[in-house]
């Protein structure tokens, strides 16, 4: 046909045609696409609240595009597409792209046992690769800076808190990389911190990365601070402001990972949990490792002589009164700023409450005697107790704690879970441990999406199934998703990225967009297939070999720009995110990564191993039934 200027009616005929053709698979490969999300409005914690907004942004995106796709690009192909059209075999680009696809897919059809096994292989090969996957919660987000939260003694004195913190803030500094530091120790003004006072908490600002020493990440300098800052009854720990806080909230644990001890004392608590610290210290990846103190705090005690109130005409309440205004202060006045309000407090001087000598001569006047010191009317001693009583489900708590460098988390606590079960078999009766942290949220994550990746491709294959109403077509859209899977799991490993909910994400998305491109692909054979029944026939008489791999290539490489758009349209939108910086691509990278790499194995299968296996089918159904099926998606 040659090049000439259509008529309005042939122009509306066409595309009309093209409509009907495309639009139906459109549509439902948008409710796959749709439907393979369902995992991630189905995720809860921490995960649920970061990814449902890419879901239903993304939902809401392809509910839009189909709208669209369906009702308005007909419209303005038919306002704007006039004037002469070319034929489809004079696109330059078309040409080059049928000219290198054609030989291979040629070559596909004459060696199918060949192609497949090649495929197959490929798949063997990524399940073990995939398996040999570290695993963690959630990618480590970089914040930009660090936090120091370094545990010292629970008896320590505000004077050596005081002078901890500001060596450890002095040596802090001195690292080129480090622009500001700012620490505290103990707990803020507010009722939501609990901390105690050998708690140290020091946010540490860093430089652009372009001021850093070459070759330095900051894993490198953040060992390098934990080297200097080795001081003697301090235990450090490292970790980052945000992740922190969601950490405390969400389980009560301030690092990775912990190991809760349940039980009715602290003293076998804390003795059971210095057992499972012995344990857990030589795994690989385990650092900053401490048990959190649940004993060796001091307590000044004051015990009133009560046979020896009355021979000074005194009450227990008036002792009780001299030690709380003596000690603690007592209110005398209030002072007025603005609008905001301050109460005065009166105590003794630092230097009359430093020590129990003096506790003990601090003057307690009497109506007959004057004054006398304490230590007439009471004995007054320090005595050991807990620092803090930690309880969770009405049982004293305690925690062994710690971080996981070096190492992926999920094998990390895996390898620490097998050696507490070997070694710890002699906890006393009513006593557990529960492991806690990022741990307690993978496990969480994991049991959700084990449950509901099944059933969304159980959805997704009915869905496939109602389209082209065929198990058979079904199924050769479905097993796209595992070949997707191939070049997934190839650029994850070879990036070294760990298996995470970030992943699965990615994962989760590459389903729909390698069965979209299927159910193209699917389309276009099976029109094919019926130009060849109206040319020649259905009968096994009529219809050759030869004529069935003639009409199978047609509809694989005549229709070739549709499906390198489709493909061309996910990666170039992808690609980008690669060179990506700055804080927030640490997890767009693991959701990307396995996008990248399925849409393009799942491309390679559609191309050149959909015809192969769609061929095969169709010898089939010619030989077993003297006809072949012809599938029809137009309704």
């Amino acid at each position: 046909m040659s090049d000439r200027k259509l008529t309005n009616q042939e122009r509306l005929e066409i595309i009309e045609k093209s409509a009907k053709q495309v639009g139906p698979s459109v549509f439902w490969s948008t409710i796959i696409v749709i439907t393979s999300f369902l995992p991630v409005f189905l995720l809860t914690g921490q995960e649920g609240k970061l990814f449902s907004p890419l879901a239903w942004t993304k939902t809401f995106i392809m509910l839009v595009d189909t709208l669209v796709a369906i009702s308005v690009a007909p419209v303005l192909i038919y306002i704007f597409m006039r004037g002469k059209f070319r034929r489809e075999g004079s696109n330059p680009v078309n040409n080059f792209l049928e000219r290198v696809y054609g030989p291979v897919l040629r070559w596909c059809l004459n060696w199918r046992k060949t192609t497949i096994g090649i495929n197959i292989v490929a798949f063997a090969v990524a399940i073990p690769m995939m398996f040999s996957l570290g695993t963690e919660f959630m990618p480590p987000l970089d914040e930009g800076s660090i936090l120091f939260m370094p545990v010292t003694l629970p008896d320590i004195s505000n004077s050596e808190a005081k002078r901890i913190l500001q060596v450890q803030d002095k040596i802090i500094k001195s690292v080129p990389e480090v622009e500001k530091v700012l620490g505290k120790a103990g707990r803020a003004n507010t009722a939501t911190d609990n901390s105690p006072i050998s708690m140290i908490e020091t946010i540490i600002m860093l430089k652009p990365k372009s001021e850093w020493r070459a070759g330095k990440t900051k894993q490198d300098i953040i060992q390098e601070l934990d080297a200097r800052l080795q001081i003697p009854g301090v235990v450090n720990g490292w970790t980052q402001p945000i992740i922190n806080r969601i950490n405390m909230l969400a389980t009560g644990i301030r690092t990775d990972v912990g190991v809760k001890v349940y039980g009715q004392s602290l003293d076998t608590i804390y003795s059971s949990s210095e057992k499972i610290k012995t344990l857990l210290q030589d795994i690989p990846g385990v650092n900053d490792l401490y048990v959190e103190p649940v004993t060796g705090g001091k307590y000044l005690v004051m015990d009133v002589k009560r046979d020896a109130l009355g021979r000074y005409g005194l009450s227990v309440d008036a002792v009780n009164s001299v030690v709380e205004s003596a000690i603690g202060g007592a209110p005398v006045a209030t002072t007025v700023e603005g609008r905001r309000r301050f109460s005065i407090s009166v105590r003794l001087a630092q230097q009359f409450r430093n020590s129990l000598d003096q506790f003990r001569r601090i003057p307690v006047p009497t109506s007959s005697m004057g004054n006398i010191p304490l230590s007439s009317v009471a004995d007054i001693c320090f005595e050991d107790g807990p620092p803090m009583i930690n309880s969770e489900n009405a049982m004293l708590r305690g925690a062994v704690l710690f971080n996981v460098r070096g190492r992926d988390l999920g094998s990390t606590v895996k390898e620490a879970i097998a050696k507490l079960n070997h070694g710890l078999t002699a906890l006393p009766k009513g006593y557990y441990v529960e492991w806690s942290g990022q741990w307690e949220n993978q496990i969480r994550a994991t049991q959700t999406l084990k449950l509901i990746i099944p059933l969304v491709l159980i959805i997704i294959f009915f869905i496939l199934y109602f389209t082209f109403r065929s198990f058979r077509e079904a199924l050769l859209n479905l097993i796209t998703i595992p070949f997707a899977l191939i070049g997934g799991v190839f650029i994850v490993y070879f990036y070294g990225i760990n298996l995470s909910v970030a992943v699965a994400v990615g994962f989760i998305a590459l389903f729909g967009l390698a069965v979209e491109t299927a159910m193209v692909m699917v389309v276009y054979l099976n029109e094919a297939m019926r130009e060849l029944v109206e040319l020649k026939g259905n009968s096994n008489e009529t219809i050759s070999k030869k004529d069935l791999r003639d009409y199978v290539f047609k509809g694989a490489a005549k229709r070739l720009r549709p499906k390198i758009m489709t493909v061309s349209v996910s990666l170039f939108g992808l690609i980008p995110v690669l060179w990506a910086t700055g804080v927030g691509t640490d997890v767009m990278l693991p959701i990307v990564l396995p996008m990248i790499g399925g849409v393009f194995t799942s491309s390679i299968h559609i191309l050149l191993v959909t015809p192969v296996v769609f061929e095969m089918t169709k010898e089939y159904e010619l030989k077993k039934f003297g006809k072949i099926e012809v599938y029809d998606v137009k309704h």
